[in-house]
């Protein structure tokens, strides 16, 4: 069953109370989001158990927690990056449930969206498995 996800705006709230809040020029947010249009559909060689031609109802995430955590410190020795946090939900998610939140926090615009590309890159290709049901 899909866990709530926390609030996005105590999260900003409490990363501009964070020590490191004063090298932070900006912060970016990503909301990942169970569509119902198929991996196969979208992405050129990725299969995640639906076919091109079929929806998604449903979909089974789970994660390692410890390559979560190894991601989140390497993106943290990133140039300009200040803070980060990350939420993963699990279990049988529907279409429309979250599935992940990422924020990144840094110095200058490339440096931020740079991190939040490599972090959830990263999270999406070695740390988690999601398999689609059909609709």
């Amino acid at each position: 069953m899909a866990s709530l996800p926390p609030s996005l705006d105590t999260w900003l709230a409490e990363a501009k109370a964070d020590p490191a809040a004063s090298r932070c020029g900006m912060y970016l947010f990503h909301n990942g989001v169970v569509r119902e249009t198929p991996k196969a559909q979208v992405r050129t060689g990725e299969h995640g158990g639906v076919d091109a031609t079929g929806s998604v109802g449903s979909m089974e995430f789970a994660y390692d927690a410890a390559k979560v955590e190894a991601a989140i410190e390497e993106t943290r020795a990133m140039p300009g990056i200040a803070y980060v946090r990350v939420w993963l939900n699990e279990g049988e998610l529907e279409v429309g449930d979250d599935i992940m939140l990422v924020l990144i926090g840094g110095d200058i615009r490339p440096h931020v969206v740079d991190a939040l590309q490599a972090l959830v890159g990263t999270i999406k290709s070695t740390c988690v498995r999601e398999v689609e049901r059909p609709a």
